[in-house]
């Protein structure tokens, strides 16, 4: 009888040894599989308080594009393309040298450039434009400067765009020219200074617009490069023993809640079947 107990208590207790097993190796993989993103997630969104600056544009390609009187005709395909590449560096004053460098050597144009923070914690953002030609080789480049944190590159189609501010300039030339046409006329001063506002307010929209289409001529056609540099040690990795350890703890703490969780469901169970035996015997007595 002692035996059969001892064996009954020995093989339940191999299921709860193998359980606290099972879940020591489950963690000791999850540190394995999953990556801390603390760092990139605080720094992902800087560059979206900088969208007012000017616009990188490009060009490819020629593509055919039927009007409404299906003629056709050849327009290059305009497209944004942006890499952002978030770096950590132990020698910052070398590396920023490095980039600016890099930059003077691709002929590219340090478009935008903001420092902060103190010695020992600072960090430097730049936006460089890079002629489209050497955008890859100086993606490539950049890449090399301390210890990369993340990286991507993004294309947009602009053409439409293109095309729609080049209609619009076009009809707002035909207006233009129409007023102007007006003004040979006579007419009360009053109709004189209505067409004189709103000839300036034309002239207004078409300036706005040569600076908007300013940013797709050939001669400013850049791609961008969204670089951010921030000092600090490089980190170490974790060594296997730390990981043991941080695995040991996250098991002894969940193992125990997971079992004093059970007692208690456990002891509910026997004290809910105490309550119903009892009465049952109060029922007999009643009957």
């Amino acid at each position: 009888m002692t035996q059969t107990l001892r064996q009954r208590i020995w093989k339940t207790a191999r299921w709860f040894i193998a359980l606290f097993f099972l879940m020591l190796i489950f963690r000791l993989i999850y540190g394995y599989l999953i990556t801390p993103t603390t760092y990139d997630n605080d720094y992902a969104n800087y560059f979206s308080g900088v969208e007012h600056l000017r616009k990188n544009y490009a060009s490819e390609n020629q593509m055919k594009v039927s009007n409404a009187q299906n003629a056709s005709f050849a327009t290059d395909q305009k497209y944004e393309k942006t890499a952002t590449v978030r770096s950590k560096s132990s020698q910052f004053d070398k590396d920023v040298d490095h980039i600016k460098n890099l930059t003077t050597q691709f002929q590219g144009l340090i478009q935008y450039e903001q420092n902060t923070g103190n010695k020992g914690s600072r960090e430097i953002h730049w936006l460089i434009g890079i002629n489209p030609a050497k955008f890859d080789s100086f993606y490539l480049q950049v890449q090399q400067i301390g210890q990369v944190k993340s990286m991507a590159i993004t294309k947009v189609d602009k053409t439409n765009e293109y095309r729609q501010l080049n209609a619009k300039k076009a009809s707002l030339e035909k207006n233009l020219a129409s007023l102007n046409e007006l003004k040979s006329r006579s007419g009360a001063i009053s109709d004189y200074v209505t067409l004189h506002d709103k000839i300036l307010e034309i002239e207004t929209q078409l300036q706005e617009l040569g600076v908007e289409l300013g940013n797709f001529n050939t001669e400013n056609e850049f791609c961008t490069v969204r670089f951010s540099l921030y000092e600090g040690a490089p980190e170490q990795k974790i060594s296997f023993l730390r990981r043991c350890k941080v695995a040991l703890e996250w098991t002894i703490k969940y193992y125990a809640i997971l079992i004093f969780s059970l007692l208690g469901l456990v002891v509910t169970l026997f004290i809910l079947l105490l309550a119903i035996d009892k009465l049952k015997v109060m029922n007999k007595l009643n009957e």
